[in-house]
């Protein structure tokens, strides 16, 4: 049973990751280097953060390369803000006395304020920020703490916060809502991986507060989940295109699962709606997918996907919900070109002949 657990904070409490990509391409362009794509960072980017700095700016010493990120992080830290689930997680801990705690790259006087705004200080019984290498501190907070390893889940959002977990023999969970990608998360082997923190907490409210000890957990008990999703068209032909963590950052169509008792058309104009905020008219089946044990989802599944056509009906403004990242209107011939998970491929193949069949 999990009883204590101890958290990473940018990427799994808070997001920075805007402001921490500013301030680093600020110090990119004050070395005289080629600032980064946001997608570069990410692949880039990794603790501990000397080694980073070492290969892309060796030439500058650290404390002037410390001077130049945090100046320049205070003027856009504005933009940090708490993650969706964040806060009901950490309340479920303290409803079932999970002792919490933090261990941090996260420099002190940023770490105060970014508690204060969003009031998580609170919830911790014990912050330990500026901590650049995560793997020398791990063992000193078990012990002044007296948690047992085997009792104790380190979650985080990066390869450095799975190391370290190893390192210090507790149980370790990798979420999707910070700087490392799933394929750089899976090549850590963490215990687990969750879209978020919201997922984990209906995983331990489930298991009793233990990470994988429901057989719905295991690959060889999966049941088949029935899921609607749509390709949109706007007025002008073109397609909604989004991308999503889950789904190894790939681009794909928005939707989700169907509810008991709910009827699919009803379902799919409910979750267009939900991720989109768009309303859809002439809605058409294309086709019916099978995606079983898909190594682009993050998570071994067996999806049964109906897959369906529609139209925006009047504003076509995307507004998206916590579940995608980021979001393109292109034509479908262009769609085809990107990188885009296999079922949302199968799916344009099908539009784009001129009579689509279903997939039998």
């Amino acid at each position: 049973m999990i009883r204590n657990i101890i958290f990473d904070w940018s990427g799994t409490l808070v997001d920075d990751l805007p402001a921490v990509w500013e301030a680093t391409n600020h110090v990119l362009a004050q070395a005289g280097r080629p600032e980064m794509t946001l997608a570069d960072f990410r692949a880039e980017f990794s603790l501990p953060f000397t080694g980073f700095y070492e290969k892309h700016t060796p030439h500058i010493p650290l404390p002037q390369l410390e001077v130049w990120f945090h100046s320049r992080f205070r003027a856009v830290q504005a933009s940090v803000a708490a993650l969706p689930h964040a806060r009901e997680f950490l309340e479920f801990c303290r409803q079932h006395r999970i002792r919490t705690f933090l261990l941090s790259t996260v420099a002190d006087e940023h770490f105060v304020l970014q508690a204060k705004v969003t009031g998580f200080a609170e919830f911790l019984d014990q912050p330990y920020t500026g901590v650049w290498d995560k793997r020398k501190k791990i063992h000193e907070i078990l012990a002044d703490n007296k948690l047992r390893a085997e009792e104790t889940l380190f979650i985080g959002d990066m390869e450095h916060d799975i190391e370290t977990a190893k390192y210090g023999g507790t149980q370790s969970c990798a979420v999707l809502t910070g700087y490392n990608t799933l394929n750089q998360l899976r090549r850590a082997q963490p215990d687990l991986i969750v879209e978020h923190l919201g997922e984990l907490r209906e995983i331990l409210a489930r298991n009793d507060r233990h990470l994988n000890s429901s057989p719905s957990n295991s690959a060889t008990a999966l049941s088949p989940v029935v899921t609607v999703g749509g390709l949109i068209f706007n007025a002008t032909g073109q397609v909604l295109l989004v991308r999503t963590h889950k789904w190894s950052n790939l681009w794909g169509i928005p939707g989700g699962k169907v509810k008991g008792g709910e009827p699919a058309l009803d379902a799919l104009r409910r979750e267009l709606k939900e991720e989109t905020n768009l309303a859809v008219t002439d809605i058409q089946f294309v086709l019916l997918q099978d995606c079983i044990h898909s190594k682009e989802f993050y998570r071994d599944a067996h999806f049964v996907l109906l897959n369906y056509t529609c139209r925006c009906g009047g504003e076509s403004e995307v507004k998206l919900n916590d579940e995608a990242q980021e979001y393109r209107w292109v034509e479908p011939a262009e769609a085809i070109k990107l990188s885009i998970n296999e079922p949302t491929r199968k799916l344009l193949e099908a539009v784009m002949k001129p009579n689509p069949q279903c997939d039998q």
